[in-house]
């Protein structure tokens, strides 16, 4: 039996990030793009945009976490938006976006944030139930959420 190991990821795994992040995005609805997948994220790497976990069962890379800083004016904090978690057809049901979550919110600890914040698709139940697990909470009566679409948004 192997075991689930989680680390914050570096620049030497963006190959292994890469063909997990373009699974990521197919799973939203979106065509298969490993180039592109890994130039985004080779950007955030190499702009410090993002902070981001891998999750290994043995040498299989098998999920991610992305968190995005950010900050709140009103509580005059940082805070970090766990904007992608995502966990491979062969990882599921081990623990391992739990596992994540645990990470993400372990560092955001770490670096004094305030809060985590995140988002899913509405008709995502089973992230729901991840999150809820997990301890999240939803919020649905304090604040309406608003897009606008810009260029390719």
């Amino acid at each position: 039996m192997s075991t689930i190991q989680i680390r914050q990821a570096v620049l030497a795994d963006l190959d292994a990030l890469s063909a997990l992040f373009d699974g990521y995005r197919q799973f939203y609805q979106r065509d298969s793009d490993v180039a592109a997948a890994k130039q985004f994220l080779s950007d955030r790497f190499h702009h410090g945009e993002s902070v981001v976990f891998i999750a290994h069962e043995g040498s299989e890379p098998v999920g991610f976490a992305q968190l995005y800083p950010s900050f709140s004016s009103v509580s005059l904090g940082r805070i970090f938006i766990l904007n992608d978690l995502f966990v491979s057809e062969s990882g599921r049901r081990k623990g391992v976006g739990a596992q994540l979550i645990s990470a993400s919110v372990d560092f955001a600890k770490t670096v004094g944030a305030i809060r985590l914040a995140l988002s899913t698709a509405s008709t995502n139940a089973n992230a729901q139930a991840l999150y809820e697990a997990t301890g999240w909470e939803r919020d649905d009566d304090v604040f309406y959420v608003y897009t606008i679409p810009n260029k390719n948004g």
